[in-house]
């Protein structure tokens, strides 16, 4: 017995691998470079954008056209992945015959998965790669966080306005937001920027205290020295012969009193300070 037209397309099988082949020209244009591909085309919008297709190169080159959407047919395919999907169906089910809907879910939900799954990873990757440019090397960080906290409107450069704990932490930590990609590094930069504040403070005293011993040196050195000539009148002797030098026609020659006397009382007061001294 003949089969009519219509049982004989009712008892074709459905050759899957042309419906994957066909479904694939719609929904995994250059996967050999892009994984994603099924999930990104036909799949969901959460997997990123697909990649421009230049043109509309797609699986089917060199295979049948008779198993696969022609490039003129792809050019009518909606953008969303959901819609590329139901259209990718209907028109895969026209070319290969004796296909269903259950053909097509058995067939390509897990190949549209294992794509979605290759598309969080490169997602996770995305992010972990883009975090990676963002991080620094510890010695960048180090000096991008110094520069911050030395800032005259925080610490300044000497760390005087962060030797309180408090201060100093506050202004740290402003700076280690400001600094991105350093987390890593935060808690041994803070450890070598305090040790740094301790010892810039700790000069700092050193250097006042310094300054004020060379002062009381200073003074200490010049009263020696009034003393000295105080106690042997040296320096009222000099400014008399000065004097005399200088000022005096015959310097105070023995023959000329008259000129050492005016000398003496002109250089009197060295013996006024000496008793002011002794005093």
């Amino acid at each position: 017995m003949l089969l009519g037209p219509v049982a004989a397309d009712a008892a074709t099988t459905c050759s899957r691998a042309n419906l994957t082949r066909c479904l694939d020209s719609a929904c995994a244009i250059n996967i050999s470079s892009n994984p994603a591909a099924r999930c990104q085309y036909c799949g969901t919008a959460s997997a990123g954008g697909a990649p421009a297709d230049t043109g509309m190169r797609s699986v089917s080159v060199g295979q049948s056209a008779s198993n696969t959407l022609t490039a003129k047919q792809l050019q009518s395919a909606p953008d969303d992945p959901g819609a590329r999907y139901a259209w990718a169906t209907t028109e895969c089910m026209k070319k290969v015959a004796g296909c269903s809907l259950d053909d097509v879910a058995d067939i390509y939900d897990p190949l549209i998965e294992q794509s979605c799954r290759a598309a969080g990873i490169s997602a996770q990757m995305a992010t972990l790669q883009a975090a990676a440019r963002k991080t620094k090397s510890q010695s960048s960080c180090a000096t991008d966080i110094r520069a911050c906290l030395i800032d005259a409107k925080r610490c300044g450069a000497n760390f005087a306005a962060c030797e309180d704990n408090a201060d100093f932490d506050k202004f740290f930590a402003a700076c280690s937001v400001e600094a991105t990609g350093c987390t890593n590094y935060t808690s041994a930069i803070r450890t070598d920027l305090i040790a740094a504040r301790d010892t810039a403070i700790k000069n700092a005293d050193a250097v006042l205290a310094g300054i004020v011993a060379s002062y009381q040196n200073a003074r200490d050195t010049k009263l020696k020295s009034v003393q000295n000539n105080c106690t042997n009148n040296a320096a009222r002797e000099d400014c008399i012969k000065t004097v005399c030098e200088r000022n005096m026609r015959n310097q105070c020659g023995a023959n000329y009193p008259a000129e050492k006397s005016m000398a003496t009382l002109i250089c009197k007061f060295h013996d006024l300070a000496c008793d002011k001294l002794k005093k």
